[in-house]
């Protein structure tokens, strides 16, 4: 978390799973609501259309060993180097849980069933809950305890499908957690790493071997009183923003559903209904 490359391949990770999660959930809601049975991952046929967990399986490598050499390199400071560690070691229990939704589709294990999925789900989000914020106090550790909020919403909500998947508000929650949590973090790292949209009165964070925790270098405390208001304001319309979109896009499905059912009450239907009725009176002219 300490730059904002980092913040924003989080960004492009989060926002297109939890909108894609979104729009194949309330879609398969919408055809049968009392049918309903949530995913670990709603898989496209042909395989080749699950592209984003394929490149996933890629990516996510590649960010953890990137951690890991910035904690086998960052000898300035050894909590950094454990933080580090910590944030690798995260994105490798994602990892995991990539690989075990595969092993599911593929070979139908019975041990690895879509209970225990969602269950350790709600396991890397807890771990990923206690790991956020390590290492950063004032400004920046307030900033990542409002997206550790959302984090504790997509691991209770995993935890709740774990023993109740036909739940849709609870998989609603999930996905919307996951596109809250990838527009908060860009917008932190736009605040907290860049000088263009710092906080008024701040500098940018920065990581240095002398300091055991990190934050924002402000001016005055007014300043830093300022900043993490603007900053909680800002998480207030984020969490606006995605609430109005999440609701207007079930909006629009529920509406596309319901043209696609209205499709079938033209005059095909009328006559078919027609023909119906008549046959449900021949009986009683051959009784007369």
């Amino acid at each position: 978390m300490g730059s904002l490359a980092t913040h924003f391949s989080t960004f492009l990770f989060l926002f297109p799973i939890g909108s894609r999660r979104l729009y194949s959930s309330c879609t398969l809601f919408l055809k049968n609501p009392s049918h309903y049975q949530s995913k670990p991952w709603f898989f496209i046929d042909p395989q080749l259309k699950n592209f984003d967990l394929y490149s996933l399986l890629i990516a996510l490598p590649v960010a953890g060993l990137s951690d890991l050499f910035l904690f086998l390199s960052f000898s300035g400071n050894p909590s950094y180097r454990f933080s580090f560690f910590q944030y690798g070691t995260v994105i490798f229990i994602f990892w995991a849980l990539l690989l075990l939704i595969i092993l599911r589709e593929s070979y139908d294990l019975f041990v690895i069933n879509e209970s225990f999925l969602f269950a350790f789900g709600g396991v890397c989000f807890l771990v990923e809950y206690f790991i956020t914020g390590n290492g950063f106090n004032g400004v920046s550790n307030n900033v990542y305890n409002l997206g550790g909020y959302l984090t504790l919403l997509c691991a209770f909500s995993c935890l709740y499908l774990s023993f109740k998947p036909t739940t849709f508000l609870a998989d609603f929650f999930l996905s919307s957690g996951m596109i809250f949590k990838g527009t908060w973090v860009l917008q932190v790292g736009l605040n907290l790493y860049t000088s263009t949209f710092g906080l008024k009165g701040c500098q940018q964070v920065k990581l240095l071997p002398n300091q055991s925790n990190v934050d924002v270098k402000c001016d005055l405390d007014e300043d830093s009183m300022r900043g993490i208001a603007l900053m909680k304001l800002l998480f207030v319309w984020h969490a606006i923003v995605v609430i109005i979109a999440c609701f207007g896009l079930f909006g629009l499905l529920s509406c596309r559903e319901k043209l696609r059912c209205g499709e079938g009450s033209g005059p095909l239907l009328a006559k078919i209904d027609s023909h119906s009725v008549l046959m449900q009176q021949l009986p009683e002219f051959e009784l007369e």
